[in-house]
């Protein structure tokens, strides 16, 4: 054996050795298809507890949601991208809303409910999602909302995990996925 091939082989079990002793390592959350737009946040961070409402007008803050991971998404009747994005969500809703996940989609029309409902409800034909409205605002504002459609996932402790600015399409595989990873994950 050449000293070159004998080096060439040495350094490669070498490598192999360390990337096996070092055990596994941390993937993160799986980014594919819609989710590539998803930005993941390194250090997790406390949702704000700004106050928003149900349909019903009952005050609400992130923080009654604990123990489920939670995808927020902030929409307007008078945004096209909400609109169409807003079915996939209603069937997310149904297919994996429950004890251990749920979607939060907040409108934020200036009209509050009176607007969103009979848009969701009759317009879209909706009836998985629940209603949420901040009319003023001021959740969206809080967690820095920049553009339209915005969505957010919590993990089950009440931690910002990342966002995802702009349309997607949340009930396909790719977007199951990383929701299902967060469950797993416990955070």
């Amino acid at each position: 054996m050449k000293p070159i091939e004998f080096i060439s082989k040495l350094l490669l079990a070498i490598f192999l050795f360390a990337a096996v002793a070092s055990g596994p390592t941390f993937a993160g959350p799986p980014l594919n298809g819609w989710m590539e737009q998803f930005t993941p946040i390194d250090t997790p961070k406390p949702v704000p507890q700004t106050g928003f409402f149900d349909g019903a007008a009952k005050g609400q803050s992130l923080g009654d949601f604990k123990g489920r991971v939670v995808l927020v998404n902030f929409w307007a009747t008078w945004c096209a991208p909400c609109v169409r994005e807003l079915p996939s969500l209603d069937r997310l809703q149904a297919d994996m809303g429950g004890k251990d996940f749920t979607v939060v989609a907040v409108s934020i029309d200036r009209g509050g409910a009176k607007t969103a409902e009979p848009f969701l409800r009759k317009k879209l034909g909706l009836s998985k999602l629940g209603l949420y409205v901040d009319k003023r605002m001021e959740l969206a504002r809080a967690l820095g909302v920049k553009g339209m459609p915005t969505s957010f996932l919590i993990d089950r402790r009440g931690n910002i995990r990342g966002s995802l600015t702009g349309i997607a399409e949340w009930d396909d595989k790719d977007a199951k996925a990383l929701i299902r990873y967060y469950m797993k994950d416990g955070g």
